[in-house]
């Protein structure tokens, strides 16, 4: 064997996904929203209406995922889902202000994370995505 499972660049990469979806998904309970669902409400506040598609596209997540998100997202309110072949999505004002009320803990998580790594932590993830894209 070439390579030890210890080296199985996949599943360190999950570890290291595992071990930061627990700490946002710890510290964002009290909204009952994934890291998954999130990241699609910040695509919104970024692109506005945008096609279903395209958020799948900005974040790397299959459709199934997008669409099973969308879904739990539009019945709590939080976004809208027109009814085109193509639907597009876009925040409501209720998705908008879930967002204001959790940037505050996303951006302290954020800090937390950004002074554990340092620069050359976050200067490593980006070579690392760089590199594998």
């Amino acid at each position: 064997m070439t390579y030890h499972v210890e080296q199985c660049i996949g599943n360190r990469l999950r570890c290291l996904s595992r071990f930061v979806d627990r700490n946002f998904r710890a510290s964002l309970k009290e909204f009952d929203i994934t890291e998954s669902q999130l990241s699609i409400l910040f695509v919104l506040t970024k692109l506005g209406k945008v096609d279903q598609g395209k958020i799948g596209e900005s974040l790397f997540l299959e459709r199934s995922t997008v669409s099973r998100n969308i879904k739990l997202l539009e019945k709590r309110g939080l976004l809208t889902k027109s009814s085109d072949y193509r639907p597009e999505i876009a925040l409501t004002q209720e998705g908008f202000d879930l967002i204001k009320s959790i940037m505050p803990i996303w951006e302290s998580l954020m800090k937390t994370f950004m002074a554990k790594l340092g620069d050359e932590g976050v200067e490593s993830i980006k070579s690392l995505e760089e590199k594998l894209y």
